[in-house]
């Protein structure tokens, strides 16, 4: 009785030393916090949970989105013995120990093991290998976590025999949920704190999706704020060392900053679109957004005086999409920068405004005849593509013909500017469009 006595002591002890961010795990699926799309009725990550079947997972997202909580969650719920191993450290020697052991506990005593290898892409070809038998013949659960695109760094025959799920960032909604838990709950600070509404908002940005972040900024401000009962913005700042960006992202300064943010580049100053990106990026404003203004505006207000400024600005939001922040905060800011040293041309959005606005005037007609499909049964006795001139036929591979409906066959839509590239691209056209009126 007494050892008992002094075993629940020593473990009351130990939690009380645990971080906020493992206290609060979760123990149940419904405690986890966003995921909403793997874990509602009826998913299969639930169905496997609720039929306590094998299973083979990989789970692919960004850190602080619960790849370990759910591997744990899973495991305590399914009453399978739960070993970790970290891709980092372990080799093809501990996989194999794991397994073994894995078999031995199911052959006496019929425990069966979930086995959790966190970062799973640091494996090499033969470490993942080795785990094949293990997932084929079903002597573990396995559930590996990944922040890279499995596609790319799980061998094939791994992955063919695997569930993959792809988890999100946490949204504003659930990080604050998981805060309002976390100051009530007895695992956590069990009421003794109040959040006010600025420093909770500060938490949520601080988080940035990530719930781990946001109970570890909780704890050191609950420390700060020491005997008071309520936690303010300044212990936030005190506690993180980070100021509190007064932003926000549906109200006035949004669309401010974003405002600022475009017209900096557009006036090729990089230093000042440096700084309006830094201060969306501290008060969390949704990366995808700011990759989106960039892939517009750079079509936009460069255009063709620099072809290459829009794919800077997509290889920064396919950046944004694969790595994510905070490294992605880099790729953005090339794409910045590159803009705004761009010269700078908005021909390409003159010249589709204009046809589209001559397309809403009813400026259309049919199509030329000759520009019309003669593939099909009685186009040819309809006139379609006859007279039509075969570009390769001819000189520079251009024929001189009308391709534009007679409405709008003198228009001119495209004029461009003596800036950058466009400067050269002003030359072809104007030789181009002689050739094609036959002069």
């Amino acid at each position: 009785m007494s050892e008992t006595l002094f075993d629940d002591a020593g473990a009351d002890a130990q939690r009380s030393q645990e971080p906020l961010a493992v206290r609060m795990r979760p123990r149940t699926l419904d405690e986890v916090a966003g995921q909403h799309h793997l874990l509602g009725k009826g998913s299969p990550l639930r169905r496997l949970v609720e039929d306590d079947a094998p299973m083979s997972l990989f789970l692919w997202g960004p850190p602080g989105t619960g790849k370990t909580t759910l591997a744990t969650v899973v495991s305590r719920v399914t009453n399978r013995r739960f070993v970790e191993l970290s891709a980092v450290t372990a080799g093809v020697k501990d996989v194999r120990a794991v397994i073994d052991d894995a078999r031995r506990q199911m052959g006496m005593r019929g425990t069966r093991t979930l086995l959790f290898v966190d970062e799973v892409h640091r494996f090499n070809k033969t470490q993942q290998d080795a785990l094949l038998p293990a997932v084929e013949n079903r002597w573990v659960s396995f559930i590996g976590a990944t922040t890279e695109n499995p596609f790319f760094s799980v061998v094939s025959p791994l992955l063919s025999r695997s569930l993959l799920l792809t988890l999100e960032s946490l949204g504003d909604d659930d990080i604050r949920s998981l805060l309002d838990r976390a100051l009530t709950d007895e695992r956590g600070l069990t009421g003794r704190y109040a959040l006010t509404d600025e420093a909770t908002e500060h938490l949520v940005r601080l988080a940035g999706g990530d719930a781990r972040r946001s109970l570890t900024y909780l704890e050191a401000a609950a420390l700060v704020a020491g005997d008071r009962s309520e936690i303010t913005v300044d212990d936030v700042e005190r506690a993180v060392d980070r100021h509190a960006v007064r932003y926000d992202r549906s109200g006035d300064q949004h669309y401010d900053v974003i405002s600022a943010f475009i017209k900096s580049m557009r006036g090729s100053d990089p230093d000042a679109a440096l700084h309006y990106l830094a201060r969306m990026i501290e008060a969390g404003e949704d990366p995808r957004f700011i990759a989106r203004r960039l892939v517009v505006h750079a079509s936009e207000d460069v255009g063709m005086a620099d072809p290459t400024a829009l794919q800077a600005a997509v290889a920064a939001a396919q950046a944004v999409d694969l790595i994510g922040l905070p490294e992605a905060r880099i790729n953005l800011a090339q794409a910045v920068i590159h803009i705004s040293l761009a010269p700078k041309s908005n021909a390409v959005i003159s010249a589709i405004d204009a046809a589209m606005g001559d397309v809403r005037k009813g400026l259309g007609g049919p199509v030329p005849p000759h520009l019309r499909d003669s593939h099909y049964k009685g186009a040819k006795e309809l006139g379609h593509g006859q007279g039509y001139k075969y570009a390769h036929d001819y000189p520079g591979g251009v024929a001189p013909q009308q391709h534009a409906p007679d409405a709008v066959a003198d228009r001119e839509y495209y004029t461009p500017t003596s800036h950058g590239a466009e400067r050269r691209f002003g030359e072809v056209l104007q030789r181009l469009r002689q050739v094609l009126r036959g002069q």
